[in-house]
């Protein structure tokens, strides 16, 4: 029996060995990404409760009224998930780009977190 979809198999095998050493905590929460074709969502998950502090994606309204490519839209999610954690009292995070390489719309939204003042 072969494997249905191989680009989906091997970035689920990337995720998990990802996931092997990130772990988010309550004062430094892990920030997942996942990426689909039209959409960019992003969450700060404490894994020692299981429960996500805070969210955006590129789904609220200044990102979607934007007529921006993915690569801006990616960068408009970025800033907004750093206000969203500075209002929420989080400075720190951990990583997650959830199996995706990291180039394009992950690597720019990393660069937005960044400039917004989120460290990781």
């Amino acid at each position: 029996m072969g494997i249905k979809n191989k680009k989906a198999y091997s970035r689920l095998k990337i995720k998990r060995r990802i996931r092997k050493t990130v772990v988010g905590t309550a004062d430094r929460p892990r920030m997942s990404v996942f990426r689909s074709n039209k959409q960019i969502y992003v969450q700060l998950i404490d894994d020692s409760t299981g429960s996500v502090l805070v969210s955006a994606s590129s789904k609220v309204a200044d990102a979607k009224d934007a007529k921006v490519n993915k690569i801006e839209q990616a960068k408009l999610v970025g800033t907004a998930i750093a206000e969203k954690a500075k209002a929420a009292g989080v400075e720190t995070v951990v990583f997650d780009r959830n199996g995706y390489l990291y180039h394009g719309r992950i690597k720019s939204l990393a660069d937005a977190a960044r400039e917004g003042g989120l460290k990781f």
